[in-house]
């Protein structure tokens, strides 16, 4: 059986806040295909994490590799916050990030903008090569549209719809950017029971059809368990375990880090 690709490697990364260490010399790596949760307690460091990969934070110490869409593999400090995405490594924010006074079409033809190939002139005077192309984008948002079941409420405005449903648009706009590796920052939070079932069919969907990677924070624990293939547990920003679900909640690590050591 062929082994999988790691499209995502952390080693020994460590970010410092003045005289507080956030992430510890942290080593993990996702592979190709996966959908991975980073887990721990709050404060473990987990944000900071996802912000050292996306190139947030540039001051981290260590390395942190990523195999971009050509299948190289390439060093993300090499490249400015702004470029991520046209890597293939898109993430979502744990506060909803859309323009809410635009539509929701609107707002996923946003998150295709560094796909464009024609520049503000060429769509000022709305040459033939924009038009085509604004088109090409439309059809693919309204696929996406359609695929997370929103496409009848696509020219609505992103302002008042509910909680549940500014989540779909905002993993739409991430798929818009045909993604290698999909960071989802605190996905679950804020939903029902209903719909963080429907997410956790969703996320896996997402995998399927878009043959992408998942890598996740998440404070629902039961969420994590049904829908991880693996799981990366770490406190105080050091590495606690990685591992399938089940044993990362039978590991003592991980447990004392959550309960607490018994006197």
């Amino acid at each position: 059986m062929e082994s999988k690709k790691t499209i995502l490697e952390l080693n020994k990364v460590s970010m410092h806040f003045g005289g507080l260490t956030a992430v510890d010399e942290l080593s993990l790596d996702v592979k190709e295909g996966e959908i991975v949760g980073l887990i721990g307690p709050n404060g473990a460091g987990k944000t900071t994490v996802f912000n050292c990969v996306t190139q947030f934070y540039k001051e981290y110490t260590g390395d942190i590799y990523f195999q971009n869409h050509d299948g190289d593999q390439v060093d993300l400090r090499d490249y400015k916050v702004t470029d991520i995405a046209k890597l293939g490594l898109i993430r979502t924010f744990q506060n909803v990030e859309l323009v809410k006074d635009l539509s929701i079409l609107d707002n996923l033809l946003i998150g295709a903008h560094h796909h464009y190939e024609t520049g503000i002139i060429q769509h000022i005077l709305h040459t033939k090569k924009a038009r085509s192309e604004e088109k090409r984008m439309k059809e693919k948002a309204y696929e996406i549209l359609k695929f997370l079941k929103i496409y009848e409420i696509k020219d609505f405005y992103v302002a008042g719809q509910p909680y549940g449903i500014l989540k779909k648009i905002e993993i739409a706009r991430t798929l818009m950017s045909d993604p290698k590796l999909i960071i989802l920052d605190e996905p679950a939070a804020g939903l029902n029971d209903q719909e963080t079932d429907e997410l956790e069919t969703l996320i896996h969907q997402i995998r399927e059809n878009y043959h992408t990677t998942i890598l996740l924070i998440e404070h629902d624990m039961g969420f994590v368990m049904n829908i991880c293939d693996r799981v990366c547990a770490i406190n105080f920003g050091k590495f606690l375990a990685m591992d399938i679900p089940k044993n990362i909640q039978k590991n003592p690590s991980v447990q004392e880090a959550y309960l607490g050591k018994d006197e």
